[in-house]
């Protein structure tokens, strides 16, 4: 359609050509590096980050945004002049902006007022208008009342999520990772660890482990002040307390998601703040580069399973992902008058990470 404005098609050649730039975007990034990270203090283990900071918007919400398009234009919710709504605390509206710009499309993120600076600066870059709200818990009833007057359609991250990827295969990060696994000393993974904010990723994970028969066990990493490890343990809990939140951007919930499947779940570790933050620290220094806090979460649940098996005398191997860079919290994470004033201690589990990570060299991409 060169030359012609997407929004001046008539509907069907619209949406035949919104899908088709959409597919192009993914023909260009789906796949994402898979680093191999020595552990010399367990040298029957291997450990590997799934590089999700690769991708266009930087941040594995990259591969939920083109799903959650996708689904919505194939049902027939999105249009050439729908006015598109999500809340979210960052990356996923981050990406759901980029895509939205692809089409022409009006995008208002309403986001908690504490999320970070550069996030917001993110979503803007993209195109997309920011609506902030106090109360954190009130971002889904604010997107939509949002959508309502606007005539548009909320994205709805939380409850899509589970449903709008194919987690039978086509290329989904949990295919991509045994792919790209096959060639490694262990290719069958003993463990994959990954966190949940919608359960988008730990649903297309554990359904795909089940449906391909594999060994592999799931764990979902949850930060301490969340719901979701607390629901997994018993499920009559489906709200935290009023007040008591995640410092964790991108993961942990204060209420159950939609999309959040325990079902599919083999274990949950819950994190302290401070454990995500020195694991976070730790490993940026490792890798010479900056990851976000929810990478660190992965990593803390990561060296707590490879402590397990190294006592129990297995090897193997543990895959986890590298959500986001860390530029985004420059202003929160990796300022320790930040972290002080919320009384958050990193140091010491920083130094235990770091010493598990001692010598190692990140390998393969």
């Amino acid at each position: 359609m060169t030359g012609k404005r997407i929004n001046a098609l008539p509907p069907r050649l619209w949406l035949e050509d919104a899908v088709q730039r959409i597919e192009a975007d993914f023909n260009r990034s789906s796949d994402t590096h898979l680093i191999h990270l020595p552990l010399p203090l367990y040298p029957g283990i291997d450990l590997y980050l799934k590089d999700e900071s690769s991708h266009p918007t930087g941040s594995l919400k990259h591969r939920l945004a083109r799903s959650l398009f996708l689904y919505a234009l194939c049902n027939g919710w999105i249009g050439p002049d729908t006015t598109l709504i999500e809340a979210s605390s960052g990356s996923t509206a981050v990406s759901e902006a980029y895509f939205a710009r692809m089409l022409g499309l009006r995008f208002i993120a309403v986001v908690p007022a504490a999320t970070a600076a550069p996030k917001v600066d993110a979503i803007r870059f993209q195109g997309g208008e920011i609506h902030a709200v106090d109360d954190p818990r009130s971002v889904y009833e604010v997107a939509h009342r949002l959508a309502a007057e606007t005539g548009g359609h909320y994205l709805d991250q939380f409850t899509f999520a589970e449903r709008a990827t194919d987690w039978r295969g086509n290329n989904n990060i949990a295919e991509s990772i045994f792919s790209q696994m096959a060639q490694e000393r262990f290719p069958i993974p003993s463990w994959i660890v990954c966190g949940a904010g919608t359960g988008g990723t730990s649903a297309t994970i554990g359904r795909f482990l089940r449906y391909r028969r594999h060994d592999t066990r799931l764990c979902v990493a949850d930060p301490e002040h969340s719901v979701f490890h607390r629901h997994f343990a018993d499920k009559a809990i489906t709200a935290l307390p009023a007040g008591l939140a995640s410092s964790i951007e991108g993961i942990g919930r204060p209420r159950v998601e939609p999309s959040f499947i325990p079902g599919v779940v083999d274990r949950m570790i819950p994190v302290a703040d401070g454990d995500s933050i020195g694991a976070m620290r730790a490993l940026s220094s490792s890798l010479g580069r900056t990851v976000g806090g929810s990478t660190g979460t992965n990593l803390w649940a990561c060296l707590r399973i490879i402590e397990e098996m190294a006592r129990a005398d297995m090897t193997g191997s543990v895959v986890t992902l590298l959500c986001d860079g860390g530029e985004r919290y420059a202003c929160t994470y990796y300022k320790d008058a930040w972290l002080s004033d919320r009384a958050i201690a990193w140091q010491e589990s920083s130094e235990k990470v770091r010493r598990a990570l001692a010598s190692s060299m990140p390998t393969g991409t």
